[in-house]
């Protein structure tokens, strides 16, 4: 059965790849996002498609007060918008032009996330974070053990520092004395996540994966993100810990929806090495950027079973549950190409010549219009695992990496 919409969603974002967890034919399902020469090349003359033009890429808030999207939205009666990462600002947007917006609180994903506030949020829960204290930065002291610094607000590996030595954490304290940070023992493993939907008062659990993390050439940063594969933990996690992660999942989605949470949230959980235990690391309240091709894999897999995207969009939109699990996956993987120069820029035609190569060996590739440094610019997407160990590419991941190693400019 064809997957259709009883009410409108438009899905007004940035990137157009963030809406991509649907079919573009997908019956009532819109988008608005930017123009640019990949968009135009993937939307191919969809009239429930908007994309503006404009000498820069505008964010999600430009969009929403854009005179085009007020009269593609005009014509769409009862219309729900839907935005990638809700703010205090796309909620006050949305009140004072009538729109009616689906995401969650932005008050309450900011809680859940924030470094600082997500500790005292957890209350119970935090028997599942590793040993962490919240101090001032000055009063942090050095043990001779290596830790993790948080600051309260971050994202894609910026916020977060291991601490090596003594003199690194002077440094900070001499920068930010006064500032609130998260200390929490430094856990060696592997880094794993996964997507979780809150649909009424149900947690569906979501495929785990490896997260890709600090890996070269595909960002200068130690802890971001750069890829998922949902192959590998199959290989090395046992049935037990399968179990213990999913319980982890689901106590912390039954406690967001206590505070009315709906749709997608994501947590990122550290295997360690040495002893197999899981520690809880983030909660992403929002659509986690691997949602849309988790959603492409599980539809591929079984065309009439619940995707991630869709659980997400039904919850939001109220509609009964009537189904209690999504669709399962055990294999593909994506690796992103973030930003690393700003001096110069591909060639448009030497950068399709090569999309099209790695188009003819079954992959995917998105490009993003981004320019600032350590945003996302080239995504790669396989039907196969790319992963020899959670450090090291397979054969497949190679050819990707080759890719990448083609297109930087040095």
């Amino acid at each position: 059965m064809k997957f259709y919409l009883k009410q409108p969603v438009i899905y007004v974002c940035r990137d157009l790849e963030r809406a991509l967890g649907l079919p573009l034919d997908t019956h009532n399902y819109y988008i608005i996002s930017n123009y640019t020469h990949f968009a135009k090349s993937l939307v191919k003359g969809h009239k429930n498609i908007l994309l503006i033009k404009n000498k820069g890429l505008l964010d999600t808030r430009d969009l929403l007060v854009h005179p085009q999207t007020k009269k593609f939205i005009s014509n769409l009666k009862n219309a729900n918008i839907l935005v990638f990462k809700n703010t205090p600002l796309l909620e006050k947007i949305c009140t004072q032009a009538g729109y009616h917006l689906l995401n969650s609180s932005a008050e309450l994903a900011t809680m859940i996330e924030e470094k600082i506030t997500q500790v005292k949020w957890l209350e119970e829960l935090k028997k599942y974070l590793p040993h962490q204290e919240i101090k001032l930065a000055k009063e942090v002291s050095w043990s001779g053990e290596k830790f993790i610094l948080q600051f309260n607000r971050a994202h894609t590996g910026s916020g977060t520092i291991l601490v090596k030595n003594d003199a690194q954490l002077k440094e900070i304290q001499q920068n930010f004395p006064d500032r609130p940070v998260r200390v929490t023992k430094y856990i060696d493993g592997i880094m794993l996540t996964n997507n979780n939907v809150v649909w009424g008062k149900k947690v569906l659990c979501g495929n785990i994966n490896i997260q890709i993390t600090g890996m070269s050439p595909f960002t200068n940063r130690p802890f971001a993100t750069v890829g998922n594969d949902w192959a590998y933990p199959h290989k090395i996690l046992s049935i037990r810990q399968k179990k213990e992660y999913e319980n982890m999942a689901k106590h912390i989605g039954e406690k967001m929806a206590k505070n009315n949470w709906r749709g997608l949230f994501g947590i990122d959980v550290i295997c360690e090495h040495k002893t197999g235990k899981l520690y809880l690391i983030e909660i992403n309240a929002r659509q986690p950027a691997s949602t849309s091709f988790e959603s492409q894999l599980q539809q591929q897999k079984n065309p009439i079973g619940l995707t991630t995207f869709q659980a997400h969009l039904l919850s939001l939109l109220g509609e009964k549950n009537t189904q209690s699990k999504l669709t399962a996956i055990k294999d593909g993987a994506q690796i992103t190409q973030k930003v690393l120069t700003t001096k110069n820029k591909i060639v448009t035609k030497q950068l399709d010549k090569s999309i099209k190569r790695l188009n003819k060996n079954n992959f995917q590739v998105f490009v993003y219009d981004n320019t600032e440094l350590e945003s996302d610019w080239v995504r790669l997407q396989s039907y196969q695992s790319i992963l020899k160990d959670d450090q090291t590419l397979n054969k497949i991941g190679e050819q990707l990496k080759a890719f990448s190693l083609s297109i930087l400019v040095k």
